[in-house]
């Protein structure tokens, strides 16, 4: 499946910086789900990481002339022994600020990890969402396969 990341003018796909803190990011996470409190040291030093790291890679939508981030998702690279020790890419926490829906940006961040899983040496890419977001994901170019159990810890 081949992919293309374009973004519409005015609006940056990029790896989250620690300054991404005063742009909203969080803000823009809790339209998604509960974020809790999240410090400016616990912010910079999970960014920081996943910087550094091959395994985290959190992205960000940033609307340029306001300077503020409207978009978020992070990839995860799973390493595995299958597959000729190969990697699985995983998507979690996709959002777009409720107000730049309908502008094809959740489209190209969810190009741009699946481009940035292929550059990782990923053999694929999963992600789990709700059954509303199902059509979302298939105009991303992904595919319906199995359900998923989990443990929830609360």
């Amino acid at each position: 499946m081949t992919l293309t990341c374009d973004i519409a003018e005015g609006f940056e796909i990029r790896q989250a910086v620690p300054r991404d803190y005063y742009k909203k990011h969080l803000e823009v996470l809790a339209q998604l789900t509960d974020v809790g409190i999240v410090s400016h040291k616990q912010y910079v030093n999970f960014v920081t990481f996943a910087t550094l790291s091959q395994n985290t890679y959190v992205a960000v939508i940033e609307h340029l002339p306001s300077k503020k981030i409207i978009g978020s998702a992070t990839l995860f690279v799973e390493k595995k022994l299958i597959h000729s020790c190969s990697s699985c890419g995983h998507i979690e926490d996709v959002v777009v600020d409720s107000t730049y829906r309908g502008k094809g940006l959740g489209k190209s961040l969810v190009h741009h990890l699946v481009g940035k899983a292929r550059l990782l040496g990923c053999y694929k890419v999963i992600l789990d969402c709700a059954e509303k977001n199902v059509k979302f994901y298939e105009k991303c170019g992904m595919k319906q396969k199995e359900k998923k159990m989990e443990v929830r810890f609360e």
